[in-house]
């Protein structure tokens, strides 16, 4: 397997992606939902994935109706988070070793994420990233979010490259469809979703890790 085009970029999704956050905010979901007596079903929180906050707040509201208290909720939820996070917060598989190689050939990389800027720094830090990117696109930076092609597009022009020369890489539905419709050569390495057949056809490569996406990027130098 290679890529259309020999890569000039690579730009990375964060949660689930980079981090394995995606099940840690599941599990604060329930936690929250328990403590506020809600029962929240798999395919509200699935549809929450990769999307921002006022994303959510749609998809809240249109299952539970237009009372249900969202602002508080969102605040018990991260509240939920950050109590986990800490102590369970972990990189994925292959992430050290894609960025090495990356490092090795000079290519420039970006994150595009619908997390704020505050929680990426506190992810990147705690793990001592935050100087390996040359650009992080957060929830602010773009007028629409996944799966609007905005995040992707607004971090190719940051990094001064076309986007059907930049890699993509996802984990979520929204994602896909985000990093595709920007014209990117868009990977999936899947975290709590699976690829459906949509999503295949979208994809250049659905990996199963980060290690499988550097040996990609290796065929390609």
């Amino acid at each position: 397997m290679t890529l259309p085009y020999r890569p000039s970029a690579v730009i990375f999704d964060m949660d689930g992606l980079l981090f394995d956050t995606e099940a840690l905010w599941q599990e604060a979901l329930l936690s929250a939902a328990a403590e506020c007596g809600f029962k929240i079903p798999d395919d509200v929180y699935n549809k929450s994935i990769g999307v921002r906050r006022s994303q959510c707040r749609g998809l809240f509201l249109s299952h539970f109706g237009e009372d249900f208290p969202f602002d508080d909720f969102h605040a018990k939820w991260r509240h939920h988070f950050w109590l986990i996070a800490p102590n369970r917060h972990a990189l994925k598989p292959g992430v050290p070793e894609l960025l090495e190689i990356l490092d090795q050939f000079r290519l420039p990389r970006a994150i595009a994420t619908s997390s704020s800027r505050t929680t990426v720094e506190r992810h990147l830090t705690s793990h001592s990233l935050l100087d390996r990117f040359d650009q992080i696109i957060c929830r602010g930076d773009y007028e629409n979010g996944k799966p609007a092609p905005d995040p992707f597009l607004k971090a190719a022009g940051r990094l001064g490259v076309e986007p059907r020369l930049c890699l993509a890489l996802e984990d979520s539905h929204v994602g896909v469809r985000s990093a595709s419709a920007a014209g990117m050569m868009t990977v999936m390495v899947p975290d709590l979703l699976e690829p459906t057949e949509e999503l295949c056809a979208l994809c250049v490569l659905v990996a199963r890790d980060l290690h499988q996406v550097r040996d990609l990027v290796l065929a390609c130098l």
